[in-house]
């Protein structure tokens, strides 16, 4: 029977827990706008895009995403409606270019190096992992309307100049659509047209002459 302890802010899983389950659970990278997607400081253009995928595929280590000037990673990730993020899971090498730390910031879109010295809404201190078992779980109250998520990777297990390699990153949560039209109906439904009730008001001025 599959089970986990706690450790911190995360999980370890057995090995005897149904990946198809896992692969529901970790569904979100379907909902990521991978067109307007990006990475600060990846080594190789569009990298990034390919530590997004399946949990079933997540040791396929032919992909990866590396730093480029020194150990840190930026990714700006837009979601196509809102997310509610429960989980995440990352998977390095088993070596210093494996992530150490990472931070979470919500829906602040275009987000620089810069704007990543700030308060993040959430950080985890990173293990080792080569399986993706690890799980880090969110504090979902702050993580439960989710159009946009920034991770920062500021460092890995090595020195500060060392490349960062990231294989997988697993996004475990819900997904609802964006409903972009609310205030447009609500603007039409608040102002009446004449003459969608010319008709009643005819039948009332009739009334009243008889």
């Amino acid at each position: 029977m599959p089970h986990s302890h706690s450790h911190g802010s995360c999980e370890h899983e057995s090995d005897g827990i149904d990946p198809l389950e896992m692969g529901v659970q970790y569904s979100l990278y379907q909902k990521i706008d991978m067109h307007n997607l990006e990475c600060l400081n990846e080594a190789e253009n569009e990298s990034a895009k390919n530590v997004f995928k399946s949990y079933e595929n997540r040791l396929n280590f032919e992909t990866f995403v590396e730093s480029d000037c020194d150990a840190e990673l930026l990714f700006n990730i837009p979601f196509c409606g809102n997310i509610k993020l429960k989980g995440i899971r990352v998977i390095g090498a088993n070596d210093d270019s494996h992530p150490k730390k990472v931070r979470l910031f919500k829906n602040r879109p275009k987000m620089t190096f810069d704007d990543a010295t700030g308060n993040a809404d959430q950080e985890f201190e990173l293990e080792k992992d080569l399986t993706g078992s690890i799980e880090y779980n969110t504090q979902v109250v702050k993580f439960h309307s989710v159009h946009h998520l920034s991770l920062h990777f500021p460092v890995n297990f090595g020195r500060n100049d060392d490349p960062t390699r990231i294989y997988y990153i697993g996004l475990k949560g819900e997904f609802s659509e964006a409903h972009h039209h609310g205030v447009t109906i609500c603007t039409y439904e608040t102002t009446p047209n004449v003459a969608d009730h010319k008709n009643s008001l005819f039948d009332q001025v009739n009334h009243q002459i008889q």
